[in-house]
């Protein structure tokens, strides 16, 4: 069984490159460009993670956090992709209740097995 991975990134060029390494890693790559299409999204597909951007327009990465965990996605693993390369930034992205935080732009060789990381073991590649 694939990984599935819910991507929520409103930049085209990120979301492409993103999607394009995870899917050549061998994961199911579902796509959203704004918070309420990623919650969608979400109770649609039932992702096994989430990669989320921070600065979506319309309701921003940790309102969908906040509305992801609402709508009883609690065991899955939500993980900011974000700009935001500051060590207390970081601690603050956790603090608000994300499983992780990757830093953009993303190592292609990397990403894979950061990914990887973030999965349950019984779903991931």
């Amino acid at each position: 069984m694939r990984a599935r991975i819910l991507v929520i990134e409103d930049n085209a060029k990120n979301l492409k490159l993103v999607h394009d390494v995870l899917e050549y890693a061998g994961y199911e790559v579902v796509e959203a460009r704004t918070g309420e299409e990623g919650i969608e999204a979400a109770l649609r597909c039932a992702p096994d993670l989430v990669l989320m951007d921070l600065q979506l327009p319309g309701i921003d990465g940790n309102e969908t956090l906040r509305q992801l965990r609402e709508a009883g996605q609690r065991d899955v693993p939500v993980v900011a992709v974000t700009a935001f390369a500051m060590h207390a930034d970081r601690e603050r992205v956790l603090a608000e209740g994300f499983d992780g935080y990757l830093e953009k732009p993303i190592s292609v060789r990397a990403f894979p097995g950061q990914v990887r990381d973030f999965l349950h073991p019984e779903v991931a590649t």
